[in-house]
């Protein structure tokens, strides 16, 4: 745990004096364009039911703590412009070290008085509420005017705070600063991402602040993050949060995007696609890959039966329950020309879906590989490529887009990382042609990167572990012209037709177990001996795939196809 420094500040002429540079706010490459006409996306507000949020992007300033001896600290901030009938929910907290880019949402109660049954009782009750009064949870040694003081909205019976209010002074904030939002309009929510954590050096408890996300997220979830943070004080692990999330109680979703938005939307910031330049086992579209070759096995059967272009002879629904699955061709040619794929066939797979309470639009991207290559080990300063380790038929991969239905706007982009991933703010991403994020695929394995070099997936720190390697080639795919949409639920019956083959639930390979081990032991008998029990324990945490060989499941079979990314 680090200590921190708390900068204190006087007003001269409204100027407000900091000893370090602020950050900057981020704008996108390019401007956003007029988006095609529609309903209610990218309208600056977005109905919830009983209450209308907007989200606000600038902010004042309030109070800064920089961690003692590192360049980062946070700054906490207050929304600024709120439209006239809006209020505030609470606060807003990011680090320093990245660019001002951030939100919080702020309410206005669009309905009429509804009766609701609350403790009991029959009340007339708005969506909002002013609060009670305030908790002070943590405050700094020094007294000071100008330091920070966190508080808790003390909510109405029936109510539930939204988030926290920061102050520079001992004194309680006004009951108009934040409302408070009636309970059976909110959901639960987790913390996630830890932004600040002092030690009792700078005060007499600590102070530990983390965004916050609905605790249920994915296609169907309600919940709606506020973009208020949570603070805790002491040790508290912050598991039993006092605050909550919105919840959009609007089924309709009229502020998704429509299917001719989803094309523009896709056209503008479809990200290119880079494949090593040594790339072996590049894409193909699933129509090449069945026509030129693929089976379809049967458990009990010696023979695979030919898939037609469509996939339309592939089994449809039911589970993955190990009664079928796709092999290559039998013959060692046809079997090699179609591992190595192929890139003028290839599409992007998209599946549009509601995010956070539907505040979002997710696009799914999703690329099809014949064949996963075999797995390259670092250990140390030594470089073992191996020969089977990793191997396997049929490799679904896909990354993220995550927009904004209040603007449209690009906000993040997650990167699927073998059996994990990451979501990466549209502030550390790289661009090309404006507003295009550029992802880079990992040779071999195809798993996706927002940055070239070399990625270690064990410990990087030990310099061991299975090696991801990227760069830019000529093996790349434009996903905002080279895309197929494979569904968008949201937007009703018969708008995207799904195709056949997207219905098949059994696994894209076969399953071949055999001794990797063995491989593994082969390279380790070649370290020194310091590092052989370092290798050892983080051999042992390697994913279990590339022991044998399993051939994946299609992307409706995935846990994000309907639940939210695994990060």
């Amino acid at each position: 745990m680090l200590g921190c420094e708390c900068f204190c500040w006087g007003r001269r002429e409204s100027e407000i004096f900091y000893p370090f540079e602020e950050p900057k706010p981020f704008s996108l490459p390019s401007p956003t364009p007029q988006w095609p006409p529609g309903q209610d996306f990218a309208k600056g507000k977005i109905c919830l039911g009983e209450i209308e949020v907007f989200k606000i992007t600038k902010f004042e300033s309030l109070w800064s703590c920089t961690l003692r001896g590192k360049a980062k600290g946070v700054t906490f901030y207050k929304p600024a412009e709120i439209p006239d009938g809006y209020f505030s929910l609470g606060h807003y907290c990011q680090p320093n070290d990245r660019p001002l880019r951030g939100y919080v949402l702020v309410a206005k109660d669009v309905s009429a008085l509804k009766v609701s049954y609350i403790h009991g009782s029959i009340s007339n009750s708005p969506a909002l509420q002013k609060p009670l009064g305030y908790t002070l949870i943590w405050n700094p040694d020094s007294h000071q005017s100008g330091c920070g003081y966190m508080w808790l909205p003390k909510p109405p019976v029936g109510y539930k705070a939204m988030g926290f209010v920061l102050t520079g002074s001992p004194h309680e904030p006004d009951i108009e600063e934040v409302r408070c939002v009636r309970a059976d309009l909110t959901e639960s929510c987790e913390t996630c991402e830890m932004i600040l954590e002092t030690d009792s050096s700078f005060s007499k408890s600590s102070l530990r602040v983390w965004n916050m996300r609905p605790r249920k997220r994915g296609m169907s979830a309600k919940g709606v993050c506020a973009g208020t943070f949570f603070c805790t004080t002491d040790h508290s692990s912050g598991d039993e949060l006092n605050i909550g999330c919105l919840k959009n109680l609007d089924s309709m979703l009229c502020h998704m995007p429509n299917l001719d938005q989803i094309h523009a939307l896709i056209e503008h910031y479809g990200p290119t696609v880079f494949f090593h330049p040594d790339e072996t086992y590049l894409p193909s579209s699933v129509p090449w890959f069945f026509k030129n070759g693929a089976l379809l096995y049967r458990n009990g059967k010696v023979k695979g039966e030919r898939i037609d272009s469509r996939g339309s002879n592939l089994p449809s629904g039911g589970i993955n329950d190990g009664e079928y699955w796709i092999d290559l061709p039998e013959e060692d040619n046809e079997r090699e020309f179609l591992k190595r794929g192929n890139i003028g066939s290839a599409v992007l797979y998209v599946h549009v879906k509601p995010a956070l309470g539907g505040t979002f639009t997710d696009i799914v991207m999703w690329i099809f590989c014949p064949f996963n290559g075999p797995a390259t080990i670092k250990a140390s300063l030594m470089t073992f490529e191996m020969t089977r380790l990793g191997e396997h038929v049929g490799d679904w991969e896909h990354f993220t887009l995550r927009l904004s239905n209040f603007s449209g706007e690009l906000w993040s982009v997650y990167f699927s990382e073998h059996s994990g991933g990451e979501w990466v703010d549209a502030c550390n991403l790289e661009f090309i042609e404006g507003n295009k994020p550029i992802i880079y695929s990992s040779k071999h394995g195809h798993a996706s990167f927002p940055h070239p070099g070399c990625y270690i997936q064990g410990s990087s720190k030990l310099g061991i572990g299975l090696r991801n390697d990227t760069d830019k080639s000529k093996y790349l795919l434009d996903s905002s012209t080279q895309y197929q949409i494979l569904a968008a639920e949201y937007l009703g019956d018969g708008v995207v037709m799904e195709p056949e083959w997207l219905q098949y639930m059994r696994e894209w390979g076969p399953t071949i177990l055999y001794d990797g081990r063995s491989e593994l032991d082969k390279i380790i008998s070649h370290l020194p001996i310091f590092l052989r029990f370092s290798v050892e324990i983080l051999f042992e945490l390697f994913p279990t795939e590339i022991y044998g060989e399993e051939g994946p499941t299609g992307p409706k079979e995935k846990d994000n196809w309907d639940g939210d990314e695994r990060c």
